[in-house]
């Protein structure tokens, strides 16, 4: 299914207000659990892939509408259950769509050597874990993706009350590293910030309008949605060491 995602770069200072505006209109997310400031967050972990002619960072940075990025994500801290997920993310006009599938970690080295999904891709109830696994090996084998930037953030995480296919999320403490391992998803060290005093917004909804009460929060706070690319930003940051403006 086609989703709606709005990105925003917010100044921090404004996060608790933006929060208690928000907070008649959302419940925390599923997969959230709370910190110890009672703030329901998780860290999520990507291990964005690219060619050699770094293909998908020159499409974004060309503002190609119709393209697609692979990523292998994972969450939290690193155990003996730890999942990941192959995620091929497709940008279509301003709706993105995603295909999913999921593995244990431990299994994911093994599997990228010898393609053997029927052996390690977990299907349960979703038949199209599989072919989402299949699609994603064509991508990686046609245009010889390899691991391009590993992108690491805490995000608080909430879905709305009335309308329960809205999700918003505060990505906070954005970090990077250019060229990672595959065993280095769950590094913590050597990440550098992609910025300073602000953190990315997004507001996920899959009807054709905004629901009003997102849309009077943006007004409220003149929030400005912008293109923003974590994978692009965090390699430009982390292979050029470009200096934070924001």
């Amino acid at each position: 299914m086609l989703r709606y995602e709005r990105k925003y770069l917010v100044p921090n200072e404004q996060m608790d207000a933006l929060r208690k505006r928000l907070m008649p209109f959302v419940v925390p997310d599923k997969y959230a659990h709370p910190n110890k400031h009672g703030l329901h967050q998780y860290t999520v972990r990507s291990i964005y892939l690219d060619s050699l002619d770094m293909e998908c960072y020159t499409q974004k940075d060309s503002g190609i509408k119709l393209r697609r990025k692979l990523r292998i994500r994972g969450y939290d801290k690193l155990n003996d259950k730890s999942k990941v997920i192959l995620e091929i993310k497709r940008k279509i006009g301003n709706r993105i769509k995603k295909h999913r599938s999921t593995l244990l970690y431990k299994d994911l080295e093994d599997m990228m050597k010898y393609s053997r999904l029927e052996d390690y891709i977990i299907t349960g109830s979703r038949k199209e874990a599989l072919d989402d696994a299949k699609r994603f090996f064509f991508h990686l084998k046609k245009k010889q993706y390899r691991p391009s930037n590993l992108i690491v953030y805490e995000r608080e995480a909430y879905q709305g009350k009335i309308d329960a296919g809205v999700r918003i999320t505060f990505d906070k403490n954005i970090r990077s590293k250019v060229y990672p391992k595959l065993d280095a998803l769950y590094e913590d060290k050597h990440l550098k910030r992609l910025f300073n005093n602000h953190f990315v917004l997004e507001i996920k909804y899959f009807t054709n309008e905004m629901p009003i009460w997102a849309r009077s929060l943006v007004q409220e706070f003149k929030l400005r949605n912008d293109a923003i690319s974590k994978y692009t930003i965090g390699y430009d940051v982390s292979k050029y060491n470009r200096k934070l403006t924001y």
